[in-house]
């Protein structure tokens, strides 16, 4: 199991996830994956593969983003879930987002790989020359919670952010 740059090679397993993401309508995500055309995206995969790298280097960045350099969790050569380390926070990602947002595709949750992708990810952090990271989590995601909780997290607040949404919860951790 490891964490790579997005690449071809996994393009129909990513795409396989896609489908079950987009399928899955019960919980809301953050991922802008979902609104994506899965036939374009077969069409145009290199396109996607791009844009991520040039969103690494602090290119073409959409209004509002900050760079950000996106892995994917990779299993027996399967596409098992991503996550994208920011490599600084503005006012609003200080509130909600944090430094790493990190998705498991939804027929592999629950089997330890949230608690591995997160672990894996906080080395690529340090490596990017990070040495405090910031994670964040629904109050109510319990899940989300246990895993920064098993990485070390540590408990900074939590933030209201109104508009009758969940609270966040905010954890740290110090990557000397």
């Amino acid at each position: 199991m490891e964490l790579v740059v997005p690449s071809l090679k996994y393009k129909e397993s990513f795409l396989e996830a896609l489908k079950e993401y987009q399928q899955e309508s019960s919980k809301p995500h953050n991922w802008d994956l979902l609104v994506l055309d899965r036939v374009d995206l077969n069409k145009n995969f290199s396109s996607y593969i791009k844009k991520l790298v040039d969103e690494s280097q602090g290119k073409n960045l959409p209004n509002g983003f900050v760079s950000h350099t996106t892995y994917w969790l990779i299993d027996k050569e399967e596409f098992i879930g991503r996550i994208d380390i920011r490599h600084r926070l503005t006012e609003k990602l200080l509130q909600e987002g944090g430094h790493i947002g990190y998705d498991i595709r939804p027929s592999k949750r629950n089997q330890g790989y949230g608690k591995k992708i997160l672990e894996l990810a906080l080395a690529k952090a340090k490596a990017l020359g990070l040495t405090e990271v910031l994670v964040t989590c629904d109050e109510t995601n319990i899940a989300s919670k246990k895993i920064i909780e098993a990485n070390g997290g540590v408990y900074k607040n939590k933030v209201d952010l109104g508009n009758e949404r969940p609270k966040k919860l905010r954890y740290w951790f110090s990557l000397f």
